[in-house]
């Protein structure tokens, strides 16, 4: 994708010019074919607020109504007006709604294939590549098939940046001063915390900032710089790391397979028409969001960066061995672990080869 790597360079002034340079023109409905079909509507699924993660879906709801003429609606509800969060799954099994954003770390052991893409330190170093990636691995028929047992369909990607920890109280100098301390650290990440003394946690989003507030976890680990803001965890943070990209989660868009069926072709078109224009779009909002944090944390939080020498350490430790306990323990459900791990790791270089990119990945 021709934006994506231009992704965060570490800089301020540097995310500024990329932001101007990498984001996509805005949509003008007047240059775009008009779609004709009958009056429709879509239930979508989402928790929170309006956030720079929501808005490839933003971008694909605003679009359709417009290249529709207002027939067909592809109408989100936030706030969890639907379905929670950790139930979005099931509501999508059971067509209570028409599509939704499904995390895998949140529905533990109902898409175990999928759950390779949540590993930690893999070595995706951009978005484009982490697209490419997970296009490669939902495409997979071991994961197809996961998804079809809950009557659903993976309809598009998205993307997270790396995650990093904001947390309160002392702030870390090492990995070491992370022994000990309660984190909110989803999937593989969690295994990762574990390598390094510490507790990991499963803490949905909308939780987050009272485990936070009220001490029940030390730090939270999210996608670098978005998400703390939008669930204002940097309003009771006291420090926050910057380079220990953890990884990240996996939280497709998936529709419910009845739904998607129903839909006349010309429909199916044009969402499929918007994927890629949808991440880039989410792409320049997390930009966006990055600029203005980054202005400001500084002065109320304190910024923290782990030596180099220990991130490289700990990656070792909590990189390909976690990887290799994933397929250990995943082969009992899904045999085809080790090839998807290498589906995964095999497009990750191939990509790397084509997006190739010398900056710090999500910063």
């Amino acid at each position: 994708m021709r934006n994506l790597t231009k992704y965060l360079t570490g800089t301020v002034a540097a995310s500024a010019f990329v932001l101007a340079m990498g984001a996509p023109a805005p949509y003008n409905p007047a240059e775009a074919q008009m779609v004709d079909g009958p009056d429709l509507t879509w239930r979508v699924s989402l928790w929170g607020k309006r956030r720079a993660f929501t808005e490839s879906l933003e971008y694909i709801s605003k679009t359709v109504e417009e290249r529709t003429g207002g027939k067909f609606k592809f109408k989100l509800y936030y706030g969890e007006q639907l379905s929670k969060s950790k139930e979005n799954l099931d509501s999508i099994s059971v067509g209570a709604v028409d599509a939704a954003l499904v995390c895998q770390s949140y529905h533990p052991g109902k898409l175990p294939a999928a759950n390779v893409l949540d590993m930690p330190f893999l070595p995706i170093t951009n978005f484009d590549v982490q697209y490419e990636v997970s296009n490669a691995i939902f495409s997979h028929p071991a994961v197809v098939k996961n998804f079809a047992k809950w009557n659903a369909i993976i309809f598009a990607i998205n993307v997270l940046p790396q995650y990093e920890y904001m947390g309160k109280g002392k702030p870390p100098a090492s990995v070491a001063d992370f022994k000990g301390k309660r984190l909110r650290a989803l999937g593989g990440m969690g295994r990762s915390a574990k390598k390094i003394g510490a507790v990991p946690t499963t803490v949905t989003a909308s939780e987050t900032y009272t485990a936070l507030q009220r001490g029940t976890v030390d730090a939270i680990g999210f996608p670098f710089t978005y998400a703390f803001s939008a669930y204002k965890l940097d309003e009771v943070a006291d420090w926050y790391t910057t380079n220990m990209s953890l990884g990240t989660v996996n939280c497709p868009i998936v529709a419910n397979k009845d739904s998607w069926a129903k839909l006349p072709k010309q429909y199916k078109d044009l969402l499929n028409g918007l994927k890629r224009d949808a991440v880039e779009f989410q792409s320049a909002a997390y930009q966006k969001k990055d600029i203005e944090n980054l202005k400001v944390w500084p002065t109320k939080m304190k910024a923290i960066t782990i030596p180099e020498d220990q991130m490289a350490q700990f990656r070792k430790v909590a990189g390909k061995p976690i990887w290799d306990e994933w397929v250990a323990e995943a082969s009992k459900t899904v045999p085809e672990a080790q090839e998807l791990l290498d589906l995964l790791l095999k497009t990750a270089a191939d990509a790397r080869k084509k997006y190739p990119t010398t900056r710090t990945y999500g910063k």
